[in-house]
């Protein structure tokens, strides 16, 4: 209500201040116009018309949204509005003063002298507040400002200064730009030069005294993120960021929203361009269900698709907590839009066959799985009960209920599986794949590798053993993995579904692998902690079942590019369904005996690629 109520104050004043700048520019215009002595029959005239121009002025301005902008941003935007408001405004006064007066005793001239007037006077005062702001910023001044180097002299770097200047409370005195186009040196961005390349860094802190680098370069690639931020290490200062361009063009954050650098930075992932249309075409409007809702992976998906506007969507968990915690998130987040919880397990045929036949769902996203490696390979029954009998009955159950589409969460563990949860969703691959030509429903894989911060992964890992010190835990030191986000990989797998016309594997753009040890050190890095002084890295050795390379293809499968960059259709070799579903079928059964070694025999007649255990 208050806030309300300035903003409210502050129109007035607006408005005054352009009425003032009206009757001005007017009675200038005269006094130009009869070299400063108005004659007594003019001067009627102009006291006549005054008021008729102050309210064309004010409807003009509120038309053209004068009134809403914001003074300290004044931009060639709100210039241009100005000049339509007073040409308008002219426009429509000289109509009037044609048709009352026949333009009798009305000097024409003064129309041209007012219009010029009144836009440097209405333009003139938004720009001189802005010039204002910008060496005197509200809130007062701050006694102590922490003296920074930018680095980038881009369209990011030149919204971080004007920030700056603009808002005293962010607390930061820029001294200069570093950007290594070569052709910017010398250059000055409002006032502020730009010194040298990036590599410059460590004598411009030692020459003008920096306490801080921040990096504008929203696009930078991770290996150019770690150069920066090995510079500003050696130049004994602490480096910090802006967000994503992504966020900053769709209005999620500012640019002034400084943050520190984050492992997502380091890996230098681009945004994911969607083809939105493509996607709503199958999820607009339509009952979607999720298995797994509540994992990492699922409850993002399930985020990602009410962003589609489905008719309902259906999460299908088996934890309660985990429900019950994101039911509490979409309940206020997605209060208009239709969802349904359901707690149920895959393994559970009645409960899936009373879903399916009460919700009819058209698409199915089957996200629920056991995923960890080591504790797969202590319990393969369980592992292959829940990846492989469970994918089984939700794929039977959507043929039987007429699914539309079932896309399968694989995983690049799938490629050569070395261990249990790598083999199961393999089978899992090969189910989608043999099914497909069974019905109408058209059954789609897609792979990816590791995700950054999804329960149990190493990153969470990684930031518990540094913030207690330490050791880190590393495996091998030549030991690498795919990465990407949890909202990248959800939006693409959504694509990939949208793409996908039944029986494909898609195998998601991971980039390039990375260095589990190399991760390590940039945790430690990023928090704040030296190598070797404040926090050890130890090397355990390779776990059961553990590969010292994921890949995405296997040697027997053809990739081929898809008209999205980000996503490769992957041609696997024919599935004889009848052999396959026999086979399925006895691992289903043999997994009830109880004999972890004679299931596991089985699994590999599936797989016969898959190492021995």
């Amino acid at each position: 209500m208050k806030n309300r109520l300035i903003q409210n104050a502050k129109r007035v004043i607006v408005l005054a201040s352009d009425a003032v700048s009206t009757v001005f520019a007017y009675w200038f215009a005269y006094i130009l116009r009869f070299n400063f002595s108005i004659p007594e029959i003019n001067l009627k005239v102009f006291f006549a018309t005054l008021p008729v121009l102050l309210l064309i002025r004010v409807f003009c301005f509120y038309f053209f949204k004068l009134y809403s902008g914001v003074w300290r941003y004044a931009s060639m935007n709100d210039l241009l509005r100005i000049l339509k408001a007073t040409v308008l405004s002219s426009f429509l006064f000289f109509v009037y003063v044609g048709l009352v007066y026949q333009l009798i005793d009305f000097p024409r001239s003064v129309f041209i002298i007012d219009w010029f007037i009144i836009v440097c006077l209405v333009g003139g005062s938004r720009f001189l507040y802005r010039l204002f702001r910008e060496f005197y910023p509200a809130g007062g001044a701050i006694k102590e400002k922490k003296k920074v180097i930018i680095v980038g002299a881009g369209r990011a770097g030149e919204m971080l200064l004007r920030e700056m200047r603009q808002n005293s409370r962010i607390g930061y005195e820029p001294v200069g730009f570093l950007d290594d186009n070569t052709s910017k040196k010398g250059m000055r961005i409002h006032g502020l030069p730009v010194l040298g390349k990036i590599d410059d860094l460590e004598k411009t802190v030692d020459k003008k005294q920096v306490q801080e680098a921040i990096i504008a370069i929203p696009t930078l690639s991770g290996k150019e993120m770690r150069r920066i931020i090995q510079l500003c290490e050696n130049a004994g200062i602490p480096c910090k960021t802006v967000p994503a361009i992504s966020d900053i063009l769709n209005g999620t954050v500012h640019v002034n929203q400084i943050r520190q650098i984050s492992i997502e930075d380091l890996l230098g992932r681009e945004h994911v361009e969607l083809n939105e249309r493509q996607i709503r075409e199958y999820l607009t409007g339509k009952r979607v269900l999720v298995t797994g809702a509540a994992g990492s992976i699922g409850s993002e998906l399930c985020r990602q698709i009410m962003k589609m506007e489905p008719e309902k969507l259906i999460l299908y968990e088996r934890v309660e907590n985990e429900i019950y915690r994101i039911d509490k998130e979409f309940s206020q987040a997605f209060t208009e839009r239709p969802y349904e919880m359901v707690l149920g397990d895959i393994l559970d045929t009645q409960r899936l066959e009373w879903a399916m036949d009460t919700f009819k769902p058209q698409v199915v996203f089957h996200a629920a799985a056991y995923k960890h490696v080591p504790i797969m390979e202590s319990n393969p029954l369980l592992a292959i009960k829940n990846n492989v009998q469970g994918t089984y009955n939700v794929a039977k159950e959507s043929i039987r209920a007429g699914v539309d589409k079932f896309v399968l969460i694989s995983t690049d563990k799938a490629v050569s599986p070395a261990n249990v949860m790598g083999a199961t969703k393999r089978v899992a691959e090969l189910i989608c794949q043999g099914m497909n030509s069974q019905n109408r429903t058209r059954f789609i894989a897609v792979r990816f590798g590791n995700v950054l911060g999804s329960a149990g992964s190493v990153i969470p890992l990684f930031k518990e053993q540094i913030i207690k010190g330490g050791p880190v835990t590393v495996t091998h030191p030549e030991m690498t993995r795919y990465f990407m986000s949890i909202p990248e990989a959800a939006q693409l797998v959504m694509q990939a579904g949208a793409m996908g016309t039944g029986g494909e594997i898609f195998v998601l753009d991971m980039g390039e692998p990375v260095k589990i040890i190399d991760l390590a050190q940039d945790m430690i890095r990023l928090m704040g902690f030296k190598i070797g002084e404040d926090v050890d890295v130890v090397y355990t050795g390779l776990r059961p079942g553990e590969k010292l390379h994921e890949e995405l293809v296997a040697e027997e499968e053809e990739s081929v590019k898809t008209l999205h960059g980000k996503i490769t259709m992957v041609k696997s070799p024919p599935v004889d369904w009848q052999d396959l579903r026999n086979k399925i079928e006895t691992v289903v059964l043999t997994v009830n005996e109880n004999d972890p070694a004679k299931v596991l025999s089985v699994l590999t007649s599936v797989i016969p690629s898959r190492s021995a255990n």
